[in-house]
């Protein structure tokens, strides 16, 4: 009998969207002995990662068993073999003298990232450097050494002067960093760094999540302390997100927890439908929170433990028992590539039902009251990058068709004034415009040619759309980020 072992490739029996039989190709992640029989996870080849799973024996096609291809022993560096390979303690303090590192923790997040554990223990034995700000602005370096997960200073800090940390509060949010990009950014930005991903943040680790009335399946990995992945269920407060390990400990919390909504501020509200925006900074142990069940269902991008540059806009449905969670986008407070938005994502029990566009259409009017044009931050998942196009689609061909004819001639209007009307920053405007192939070359000057199908379409997508956003529901003063005071 061949023995299946982690990155073989074969065949694996799986049921299609038509409820039909199909063989597509999957790499073998991990195997795991139960009593009686083996199980396999396996990630289908050229699928998305959600649909990941335990699989059977029976399931597998082992006539078409691929083995992993050995890996050259040369190390190579820059496509050259036998190139000299960066080296990890190197790259560690080259990287904090150049400052990547705005917290002890983030230094942990980064030796996280190295498979080699001598590497690791080499580099712990370095010392870390970590900033802090004081309200002057001033940044000011201190030293650790760091040994089994603890720090000490070495420098003692000066009489009188006040610091803060730059890192969560939040201990439990803190034990699990599998998954953290490997290098943070000093800019506030969300995507992830698949440079580095290992098997462990390959796979889902959490089996279901109880959030409320509703129970969730998780789509990929998320950095929850590494005693909760082992439960059946994770249970979460969703009015403050908590995790907890029992429904007893989930009962007990209620009796203690005092949110029935998001904490921050409510500013927008109409009908059952109400929107917080959430400070970063000043309610980072929620942020965390949400981050880590945000990442369940993304995978484009990564948990951000500073949560200080971000502001977070939850999206409630309020009923008797309080304002509970449908979805949620992040934004930087200063963005230097006018994003609107960092992270979107609307929870599964509340998809397919109009709330992913109206996130969407609600990041915009904030756009609006600042004045800007906005984009969100790229890459963009399947879903998310089918939302925005239909959300853009929409909006375009709503003012194209409410445009009025001057004296007889046809309307005109230019990609600028578009922008400028939606907030839809020009080049989505210009792609929207490819994508549904209204832009034709005539006599020397670009026109857009409504078709009727494209007109019908419209009109049938807009009769569906019943949630929309009323701006004179929001309640919303932008701010000048860029003065620190601010903060």
């Amino acid at each position: 009998m061949v023995e299946i072992i982690e990155g073989c490739r074969l065949p694996v029996l799986r049921k299609n969207q038509e409820n039909e039989d199909e063989w597509p190709l999957a790499e073998i992640l991990s195997v795991k002995d139960i009593p009686g029989r083996k199980l396999y996870y396996v990630h289908y080849i050229d699928f998305n990662k959600r649909l990941d799973e335990w699989v059977t024996p029976d399931r597998l096609d082992m006539k078409k068993l691929q083995f992993p291809k050995k890996e050259a022993k040369t190390p190579t560096k820059n496509g050259l073999p036998g190139s000299r390979p960066s080296s990890p303690e190197r790259d560690v303090v080259r990287m904090l003298f150049l400052g990547y590192f705005k917290s002890a923790y983030n230094i942990r997040v980064y030796l996280m990232s190295y498979k080699e554990y001598k590497y690791r223990e080499y580099v712990e034995s370095l010392l870390g450097f970590f900033f802090f700000k004081v309200k002057t602005g001033l940044i000011l370096p201190f030293f650790f050494f760091w040994k089994n997960g603890t720090t000490r200073r070495l420098i003692p800090s000066q009489p009188g002067r006040k610091r803060k940390n730059c890192g969560g509060t939040d201990e439990d949010s803190q034990d699990s960093s599998d998954g953290i990009p490997s290098a943070p950014r000093m800019t506030g930005s969300l995507v992830s760094d698949r440079s580095h991903d290992d098997i462990v943040t390959r796979m889902k680790n959490i089996d279901c999540i109880e959030l409320g009335r509703h129970r969730l399946k998780p789509w990929y990995f998320s950095p929850y302390p590494q005693e909760l992945t082992t439960l059946p269920i994770l249970y979460l407060c969703e009015f403050c997100l908590k995790y907890l390990k029992s429904l007893k400990c989930l009962q007990r919390h209620l009796t203690k927890c005092n949110l029935r909504h998001p904490p921050g501020n409510e500013i927008y509200r109409k009908g059952t439908i109400s929107f917080f925006e959430i400070d970063g900074r000043k309610n980072k142990t929620y942020s965390q929170n949400l981050c880590l069940l945000a990442k369940c269902f993304l995978d484009h991008k990564t948990l951000y433990y500073d949560t200080d540059p971000f502001l977070f806009y939850v999206m409630t449905e309020y009923d008797s028992k309080g304002f509970h969670i449908v979805g949620y986008f992040s934004k930087e407070k200063e963005s230097t590539e006018d994003y609107n938005v960092a992270c979107i994502l609307t929870l599964p029990p509340y998809q397919r039902r109009g709330y992913g566009k109206l996130l969407i259409e609600f990041s915009y009017e904030l756009s609006k009251v600042e004045g800007k044009t906005g984009t969100p931050e790229k890459p963009l998942s399947d879903l998310g990058l089918l939302s925005y196009r239909s959300y853009w689609s929409q909006t375009i061909l709503e003012i194209l068709m409410n445009l009025k004819s001057e004296n007889g001639e046809r309307p005109q209007i230019t990609i600028n004034e578009i922008s400028e009307i939606t907030s839809v920053k020009k080049e989505d405007v210009i792609s929207t415009l490819q994508y549904l192939n209204l832009i034709n070359y005539y006599k020397g000057q670009y026109i857009l040619n409504l078709s009727e199908d494209i007109v019908e379409g419209h009109e049938r997508a807009m009769q569906k759309r019943h949630l929309r956003i009323d701006p004179k529901c929001l309640h919303f003063t932008p701010k000048d980020w860029s003065k620190r005071g601010k903060w």
